[in-house]
C-alpha cells in the first residue's frame, strides 16, 4: 500500500445511491420490511470540479460508515422529498451484515401510507435510494483507468421509496444540493501519480457518461460527438418541460449549471416545497388572536365579584383590581356605561332593573359567577359511594339495559365421528332510566340593591352540596333498600348467596365468612368467578371497629392475633348507612372486576348544571340548577352484606 500523497477539502452536496427491499419479509400486522441500502459496490459518477467521471466505492467497513443517524430514526420518504407529509416511515435498526448495509423500516399508520404499503406488497413499489453525505475519500489512481472515490468516511441519513431509479445503468443517482446542505469532504490520494499523464475526456469516455463504440483500442469521434449532442438535448428538453409544468423559472439556471434530470426533479421539488412553506408562513403572520373588549371586561368584573365573595380561593388579577370594592349595584352602573348607556339620573331601582336587562353583560357575569360557585361546591362535597361503583353516561332519557352476559358453553369431546355439538350462553338483564331533578332560585332587583353577594355564590354552593348529595342518596339508597332486582329477589338474599346466614359483629370469622362467600360466587353458567371483596362499607358507627380489622399497623404479640385483613380491605364509612342500620356491614368488590352498582349521568351533562333566564313573574333574573342522573345494583355478586349483632 502506498502513502498518501496530498489532500483537498470540498463542499458536496447529499448523495443517493438505488437500493433494494425484500418484500418477503413485509410483516403487514408490525408494518415493517427489510431493505438493503448499499451493497458498496462501485458506481461511475461525475466531478464537476474537475470536469471528468470517476468510479465511487462506499467501503463497508464499520470503522467507516458512521450509523447513528439511521439508528436515531432517521426517516423513510418518497423522493427524497423532507417534508413532513413526503415522511411515510421511520428506520426503525440498520445494521452492516456480510458485506451490506441493512435496515428494518416501519411505515407509519396515517390513511395515505396504506396505499404506498399495498404497492410494496403487491411488488409495485420496489425502488430505494440512500442519501447519504461523505465526509472523506481515499482517491486511488491507476494509469489508463478512471480513478476510483472510496468513500471512508460516510454517513447514510435517510431511506426513500423512488418511482423511477436515478441511473437505470449504474443503479445509482446523484443528488442535487437541497436546501444548499453541503458537507465538507476530504479528498486524499493513495496511489502514485500516473506517469503518462491522466485519462482525458474522449479518450475513454463521452461527456454523458455513454461508453463509445471500440474497435480494439480505436475510437469512434463521430459517435462520442452524437451521443453526447443527443443526451444534451434530452436533457434540456427534460428541464425545460419540468419547470413548465410546475410553473417555477428555474430552467436557464440548471442547464446552465449542467445539472441532470434527477437533479433538476429534486430542485423543483425542493423549490416548490420552500414557496409553499412560505406562502404558508405569509398567511400566518397575518393572523392574530384578539380577546373581545366585552369578554375581557366581563372577565374583569366576574373576578371581583368571586374575590369579594372568597378571597383565599379566587385571587384579584390585574385586570379584575378595577372593579375591587365596588358594590354590586355600582358594578351594574359601570358595565351600562361601558356599553354606552347614560345612567345619570337613574334611582336605584331603575339602574338595577336596566343592569338586570337580558341584553346586558350583568346577568352573563352573574350567571357565570353563579355556576362556578355551584360547580365548586359540588365537586367539594364527599361522595363515598364512588370507589366501589362504575360510571356510565347515557345519550338520552330512554330505558338503559344493562346485560349480563354468561360464560361460553363448556367444551366438550368430540366424538369419534368428529361431530361438533352446539353450546349456549346464559343471559340476565337490569334496566334503568335517567331522572331530572332541578329547582329555580330568583334573583330580582332587591337583591342586587341590598348588595346581597350571597345569592349568586352562598346559594349556589347550596345547590351544588345538594346535587351532591342527592346522588349520594340514591346509590346508598340502593344498598340500604335492598330493592327486587330483575329476578324478582332482593339485592342481598340467600337466593343470591350474598347475604350472611347468621347475625355477626365485624371479626375475623366473620369476615372470613363473607369473603368466602364472595370467592364462592358462580356466573350465570354456573362456574365460579372468585369475586375479591375490596371494600368493607360499615356505618358511621362502626368506624373504629372496620380501621381495627383493616388497619396494617397493628402489631401482634401471637399468632392468633395476626389480622389477616390488613390492607386487604378498604374501609368506607358511610352515615346514611347508620338511619337503615347501625350494627349491618357490607362488603364490595372492585368495579373493575365485577359490576356492582352504576351511575349514569346523561352525556356532556355529568354533574349539575345551570341555567339562566329573565324573570317573567319576578322582577329580575331566575336560575335553574338541573341534574340529569340516575343509578342502578346491576350485579349481586360483586356485594355481600351482614345484618350485624
Amino acid at each position: 500500500m502506498t502513502t498518501p500523497q496530498h489532500e483537498t477539502r470540498r463542499a458536496l452536496p447529499v448523495q443517493t445511491r438505488e437500493a433494494s427491499f425484500q418484500p418477503a419479509t413485509l410483516n403487514e400486522e408490525t408494518r415493517t420490511v427489510q431493505l438493503v441500502w448499499s451493497t458498496g459496490a462501485r458506481v461511475r459518477r461525475y466531478d464537476w470540479w474537475e470536469d471528468r467521471h470517476y468510479e465511487e466505492e462506499l467501503s463497508l467497513d464499520a470503522a467507516h460508515v458512521r450509523m447513528d443517524r439511521l439508528n436515531a430514526g432517521a426517516p423513510l420518504l418518497k423522493d427524497h422529498c423532507a417534508s413532513l407529509d413526503a415522511t411515510i416511515g421511520v428506520v426503525e435498526r440498520a445494521w452492516l451484515e456480510a458485506g451490506e448495509g441493512r435496515a428494518l423500516v416501519r411505515f407509519s399508520e396515517r390513511a395515505d401510507v396504506a396505499p404506498i404499503m399495498a404497492d410494496v406488497k403487491a411488488g409495485i413499489l420496489r425502488n430505494i435510494s440512500v442519501g447519504y453525505t461523505v465526509r472523506k475519500y481515499e482517491v486511488i489512481k491507476e494509469e489508463g483507468k478512471l480513478d476510483i472515490y472510496r468513500a471512508v468516511d460516510w454517513e447514510p441519513a435517510e431511506l426513500s421509496f423512488v418511482a423511477i431509479p436515478a441511473d437505470a445503468s449504474a443503479q445509482v443517482r446523484s443528488a442535487p444540493e437541497v436546501g444548499g446542505e453541503r458537507t465538507e469532504c476530504v479528498f486524499f490520494n493513495r496511489a502514485q501519480p500516473a506517469t503518462k499523464g491522466e485519462p482525458k475526456m474522449g479518450d475513454h469516455e463521452t461527456p454523458a457518461g455513454n461508453a463509445p463504440a471500440e474497435t480494439g483500442n480505436t475510437v469512434n469521434a463521430d459517435q462520442v460527438r452524437e451521443a453526447a449532442i443527443a443526451a444534451e438535448r434530452a436533457r434540456v428538453g427534460e428541464i425545460n418541460q419540468l419547470c413548465k409544468r410546475h410553473n417555477v423559472q428555474l430552467a436557464d439556471k440548471l442547464i446552465a449549471d449542467g445539472a441532470t434530470i434527477e437533479q433538476a426533479r429534486a430542485v423543483i421539488l425542493e423549490h416548490l416545497a420552500v414557496r409553499d412553506s412560505a406562502g404558508t408562513t405569509s398567511r400566518m403572520t397575518h393572523i392574530e388572536t384578539v380577546q373581545d373588549e366585552t369578554d375581557t371586561r366581563r372577565a374583569a368584573v366576574e373576578n371581583a365579584i368571586l374575590n369579594r365573595a372568597s378571597p383565599a380561593k379566587h385571587k384579584l388579577d390585574d385586570n379584575g383590581r378595577q372593579y375591587r370594592g365596588l358594590s354590586l349595584l355600582e358594578l351594574g352602573r359601570s358595565l351600562l356605561e361601558a356599553q354606552g348607556v347614560n345612567t345619570r339620573g337613574m334611582d336605584k331601582l331603575q339602574l338595577a332593573q336596566r343592569a338586570m336587562h337580558g341584553t346586558g353583560d350583568f346577568p352573563a357575569i352573574l350567571a357565570n359567577v353563579a355556576n362556578k360557585t355551584l360547580r365548586a361546591a359540588y365537586e367539594a362535597a364527599p361522595q363515598t359511594f364512588r370507589p366501589f361503583t362504575k360510571q356510565a353516561g347515557a345519550p338520552d332519557f330512554k330505558q338503559i339495559q344493562r346485560t349480563q352476559v354468561g360464560d361460553a358453553p363448556n367444551l366438550v369431546k368430540v366424538n369419534e365421528h368428529g361431530e361438533f355439538t352446539y353450546g349456549t350462553i346464559g343471559e340476565g338483564k337490569e334496566t334503568y332510566q335517567l331522572a331530572t331533578y332541578g329547582r329555580i332560585i330568583a334573583i330580582t332587583r332587591q337583591t342586587i340593591i341590598n348588595d346581597d353577594l350571597g345569592a349568586f355564590t352562598d346559594m349556589p354552593a347550596k345547590f351544588g352540596r345538594a346535587a351532591a348529595d342527592l346522588e349520594s342518596d340514591i346509590v346508598w339508597g340502593i344498598v340500604t333498600s335492598n330493592a327486587a332486582m330483575a329476578d324478582t329477589v332482593a339485592l342481598f338474599h340467600a337466593d343470591h348467596g350474598n347475604l350472611a346466614a347468621a347475625n355477626a359483629a365485624i371479626a375475623v370469622a366473620s369476615l372470613g365468612l363473607a369473603r368466602a362467600a364472595m370467592r364462592k360466587q358462580t356466573s350465570l353458567d354456573g362456574r365460579v368467578i372468585n369475586v375479591t371483596p375490596a371494600y368493607l362499607l360499615v356505618p358511621a358507627a362502626l368506624e373504629t371497629i372496620a380501621h381495627q380489622f383493616t388497619s396494617s399497623a397493628y402489631v401482634s404479640t401471637k399468632g392468633l392475633d395476626i389480622n389477616p385483613f390488613a390492607g386487604a380491605l378498604q374501609p368506607i364509612v358511610e352515615p346514611r348507612l347508620d338511619v337503615a342500620s347501625a350494627t349491618a356491614w357490607y362488603l364490595a368488590a372492585d368495579p373493575a372486576q365485577i359490576d356492582t352498582i352504576e351511575y349514569c349521568y346523561l352525556e356532556g351533562n355529568e354533574g349539575v348544571y345551570l341555567e339562566t333566564r329573565n324573570g317573567f313573574e319576578i322582577d329580575g333574573m331566575e336560575i335553574k340548577a338541573r341534574l340529569d342522573f340516575a343509578a342502578k345494583a346491576i350485579d349481586h355478586r360483586g356485594l355481600f352484606k351482614n345484618i350485624g349483632a
